[in-house]
């Protein structure tokens, strides 16, 4: 598979202030690494969401990504506002610049996004929604040359794998689907065409030549949106998520005994993922949702036989859920 892609020079600052406005416009310096239809959009979303901070949700990827479709199908009259990386979209959070973000978490192909179990304790937001979305993906190309190569992110050619081996189209990875389809278009090179959202094909003028190839039709992923202030759902609006981190002794049953009062209480666990920090592996901390909320008499049990059985827990948000689980 051939392989072209995007580079990032910009670290992220966890624990320092918010930038002030020339190192604001500057954090989206990296987006200038996208192709030219991208920019141009980029810049035009980020005046509406500097003009009206209130309205603007961030998200990771170009104009067009999946996370894009995300925020606009979470909240229809939003501003959307593109960053070059999750760090950057939590950043325009903390820092003001949008009023939340919206995160890819889980894949039901895929599992977990990387680095989300870092990212998320680390930033200080909290979890106030979640949101689904349905992945399809299209076939898009600039003129009606029938199209021999296909540029997309790899886990999107993965997915369109049959299709393009089908039709004898050669794969090229690229770090963004949508971003793809801006350099496509910039390009507008005969045969070549991007495997993105049809969004993307709207934005950038392509044509869409196919549409759903994906292989799998159950491919759906899950996004939990951020924001600084936590925010406790409404009583009798439907069934609730809680969503908290912990870190178990190192002792021998410690996992046992900590989940030990979500099983006598009658609390439904519907997540559970390990995860190491730093390099010593003493310790296992894991990634936990749970149905119900602190405030709930089962929910306050369970979580404090939990807290007797572990280092530490750290609870990161409450939120209605968006699919029944039960």
């Amino acid at each position: 598979m051939v392989q072209v892609g995007l580079t990032r020079d910009r670290t992220w600052r966890v624990h320092g202030a918010c930038a002030g406005a020339a190192e604001i416009l500057s954090a989206h310096a990296p987006m200038q690494n996208y192709p030219a239809p991208a920019r141009v959009i980029v810049a035009d979303l980020a005046a509406k969401a500097a003009a009206d901070p209130s309205r603007a949700v961030a998200y990771q990827g170009a104009p067009g990504a999946n996370s894009h479709l995300a925020a606009l199908g979470y909240a229809p009259d939003c501003v959307p506002l593109p960053c070059f990386a999750f760090e950057d979209a939590i950043d325009a959070v903390r820092c003001g610049q949008a009023m939340r973000a919206i995160i890819p978490i889980e894949n039901s192909l895929h599992g977990r996004v990387a680095d989300m179990h870092f990212l998320l304790p680390e930033s200080g937001l909290h979890i106030v929604d979640e949101y689904f979305l349905r992945i399809r993906h299209c076939l898009m190309a600039p003129d009606t040359t029938p199209v021999r190569s296909a540029i997309s992110h790899p886990q999107a050619l993965g997915q369109c794998r049959h299709y393009l081996r089908e039709r004898n189209i050669q794969p090229v990875a690229y770090a963004d689907t949508a971003g793809a389809a801006a350099m496509v278009a910039e390009r507008k090179t005969p045969g070549e065409g991007a495997i993105a959202p049809y969004l993307a094909a709207e934005l950038y003028g392509l044509r869409l030549i196919a549409e759903n190839i994906e292989d799998s039709d159950d491919n759906m992923t899950r996004f939990l949106v951020l924001a600084r202030e936590p925010r406790t759902p409404v009583a009798h609006v439907g069934p609730v998520m809680t969503t908290f981190l912990f870190e178990v002794k190192n002792v021998p049953a410690a996992l046992y005994k900590a989940m030990g009062g979500f099983a006598t209480n009658g609390v439904n666990m519907t997540k559970l993922e390990s995860y190491q920090r730093g390099a010593s592996f003493a310790a296992t901390e894991f990634y936990c949702d749970i149905e119900g909320m602190p405030g709930d008499a089962a929910v306050d049990r369970a979580l404090a036989e939990l807290e007797f059985h572990t280092k530490w827990v750290r609870m990161l948000g409450s939120y209605r859920q968006a699919r029944p689980r039960t």
